[in-house]
């Protein structure tokens, strides 16, 4: 088994996880945070076999898409009456990690 770990964009979580749903494909999403520009991120644990890794790659590629957004540092950021240009920041895709996995089950 594979366990495929994609760390996306809270704007991708909706479209993904119905992606996924339709395909059938099992998913575990939790809410993150991120360290460069601290906005939220999910990342969505998927558990599957491995003759469907490559479907689940192709779902998250077609719908965790990259965008360019508008990056304003807060005042203070650099001095307190520095003025601190716009800057356009390229976010989105997705991180992703697959892992081979051995799932146990624990029952009383």
């Amino acid at each position: 088994m594979k366990l495929i770990v994609a760390i996306i964009q809270n704007a991708d979580r909706p479209a993904l996880s119905a992606a996924l749903r339709r395909a059938h494909i099992q998913h575990t999403r939790l809410n993150t945070t991120g360290g460069f520009l601290r906005e939220g991120n999910t990342t969505v644990l998927i558990g599957v076999d491995p003759d469907r890794v490559e479907e689940a790659l192709n779902l998250i590629q077609k719908h965790c898409r990259e965008r360019t957004v508008v990056y304003r540092p807060g005042a203070g950021a650099m001095h307190p009456d520095a003025y601190v240009s716009p800057v356009h920041v390229t976010v989105g895709g997705a991180t992703i990690f697959v892992l081979d996995v051995t799932p146990h089950k624990i029952m009383n």
